[in-house]
């Protein structure tokens, strides 16, 4: 037969263990990651309506930078004469150049603005057909991030993107 004195053990045990988990759940609940974390991962919205061709914008997803560049005709024209011969690592323009479907023709290149040497943040070069010109060692890039010359190894990557419409691009979707 349980006792006065078996509740009050009972009784002073649960107020001790609710205590202690009051006194944890502080530490317990910094550690999760703040709103700024949790979203940083989210697709993004760009709005092209406001890039004239030979324009150039940097937006940042997942706490990269990334290049949006308008080409113009003529920089479509440079980079589609470079051959194989020109670049350190081969890429076919057309798999690096964005048609979005339902505007007249605008033609678009979404490129890290990380270059894949060591990080930098290239700069942009207004001859065609080099487009960014890395400033700490030297690398060029034509305008739609291929290597041509220079340390970096590597072309610079495309972020996974879609046009939501004619002048919203929407990137950190792998979504056609």
């Amino acid at each position: 037969m349980p006792t006065r004195r078996d509740f009050i053990y009972v009784a002073t045990g649960m107020v001790g263990a609710v205590g202690a988990a009051a006194a944890l759940w502080p530490f317990i609940d910094q550690m999760r990651p703040d709103a700024d974390v949790r979203a940083a991962g989210l697709p993004i919205d760009v709005d092209l309506s406001a890039i004239e061709p030979g324009g150039t914008i940097i937006v940042t997803w997942r706490s990269n930078p990334y290049f949006v560049r308008h080409l113009t005709e003529e920089e479509i024209a440079s980079a589609s004469e470079l051959t194989e011969g020109d670049m350190k690592d081969y890429a076919p323009v057309d798999g690096r150049i964005a048609a979005a479907e339902e505007s007249a023709n605008p033609e678009w290149v979404i490129v890290s603005a990380t270059c894949t040497h060591l990080g930098c943040v290239p700069n942009t070069v207004d001859n065609a057909p080099e487009g960014w010109f890395c400033p700490c060692h030297g690398s060029v890039f034509d305008m739609t991030g291929r290597i041509l010359r220079g340390p970096a190894p590597i072309n610079l990557p495309l972020p996974p993107y879609v046009f939501a419409d004619a002048t919203t691009l929407v990137v950190g979707t792998d979504q056609a």
